[in-house]
């Protein structure tokens, strides 16, 4: 297995840092991917000379079970002591009849509202060696490299009112989306700033031809980008960016959207590239980052250690870059997920047909050596 080195410069001066974590497994596969994602981190500060600090809590449906409240409080609180949180997944169909406020989802929605992550960061990269793994042809796939910059902490998910009522057999439901300029205009710098250190070429997606929400969101999308000349701006109507993204994703760089159309073209672009599991998140803007991967938590392959850890543990990766500025670490954990693949190791939902697959469990130990190999091989270098 060939593991790249050049993000691991000779001369860089290490300096060890206390990384304390707050972990979240969640339900369904959650804590198994998040234990495999935890053991990535493990051996990557023991190998960078770090302290790791890591205090496990429950959330969503793991928590109502155990406090009857899907976000207790000594979970929020041992996060907001945290310097990021990790997040597994939350939900299963054994809460679908709960009331919205026990839904295990609500105690995600609250959290990310108490920390204040207004910027929501899914990276859907297709690796060369899995160009064969999308539902798309490899000549379409080859090279895609999309940042979604999703709005986190507004829109439809967080507008009121939000209500059923009337009798049953004559009730209506009301869900509200609502915008302020000030929640457009925050999300889109972080959008431009990112795409300043990418290609430099963002897209901002919309429904400016039917919602209001939409027409003020690139009201100020295109006043903001009068402050980055820099950066090549276009609109896209949401139904038309979906389209895009299955007949040429890789025309796309940073991709600027509101929450609910954040939600459905992330999970979309994933789709792209190969599969969910392979994709991790940062959630950011507030004073402490909330890092998780974006599959749901897949009750149906639940304990029986097929899951795909990738998402997991990019998103440490991005914990690593966003949280604590460990720009060397986290490129380290990237370019080993990278080679483990390009060796051809694989979880169930990437393996090619006819191949063997990996436990989670054995692709999560693959890549805790690779990064070990790494920065043993560094530190021989160095000296």
């Amino acid at each position: 297995m060939i593991v790249e080195l050049s993000v691991l410069s000779v001369g860089d001066v290490f300096s060890p840092m206390l990384i304390k974590v707050t972990v979240l497994p969640g339900d369904g596969i959650g804590p198994e991917v998040t234990k495999q994602a935890v053991r990535v981190l493990e051996g990557l500060a023991t190998a960078f000379g770090h302290e790791l600090t890591c205090t496990q809590k429950d959330i969503g449906g793991a928590a109502l079970k155990s406090s009857k409240d899907p976000l207790p409080n000594d979970t929020l609180q041992a996060c907001l002591s945290s310097g990021a949180v990790l997040l597994g997944a939350v939900g299963g169909p054994s809460f679908d009849s709960f009331p919205s406020h026990l839904r295990p989802e609500s105690g995600l929605l609250r959290l990310r509202r108490e920390l204040g992550v207004f910027a929501n960061l899914r990276p859907a990269t297709c690796y060369p060696s899995l160009e064969d793994c999308s539902p798309l042809r490899a000549d379409i796939v080859k090279g895609t490299d999309i940042l979604i910059v999703r709005e986190l902490l507004g829109g439809i998910y967080y507008g009121e009112p939000r209500l059923i009522q009337g009798p049953t057999g004559d009730r209506s439901a009301t869900d509200t989306m609502r915008y302020t300029e000030k929640e457009i205009e925050r999300v889109a710098r972080v959008a431009f700033e990112l795409a300043r250190s990418r290609r430099r070429n963002l897209v901002s997606v919309d429904k400016a031809n039917v919602l209001d929400c939409s027409r003020l969101w690139r009201d100020v999308v295109t006043r903001i980008s009068q402050d980055y000349v820099d950066v090549k701006t276009s609109h896209m109507y949401v139904d038309s960016a979906a389209m895009a993204l299955v007949s040429h994703p890789a025309d796309f760089d940073v991709v600027l959207t509101e929450n609910m159309f954040g939600d459905i073209l992330s999970d979309q672009a994933a789709s792209v590239v190969g599969s969910l599991g392979m994709l991790g998140s940062a959630s950011v803007g507030g004073p402490v980052g909330l890092y998780e991967p974006i599959h749901g938590s897949a009750p149906d392959i639940a304990g029986q250690n097929i899951a795909n850890p990738v998402g997991a543990i990019l998103s440490v990766a991005m914990l690593l870059r966003h949280s604590f500025k460990l720009k060397r670490e986290a490129s380290c954990v990237e370019s080993s997920v990278a080679g483990v693949l390009a060796a051809g190791y694989r979880t169930r939902d990437v393996a090619k047909h006819g191949h063997g697959c990996l436990s989670t469990e054995e692709i999560g130990g693959k890549i805790a050596e690779a990064i070990r190999v790494a920065a043993a091989c560094t530190e021989n270098v160095a000296s």
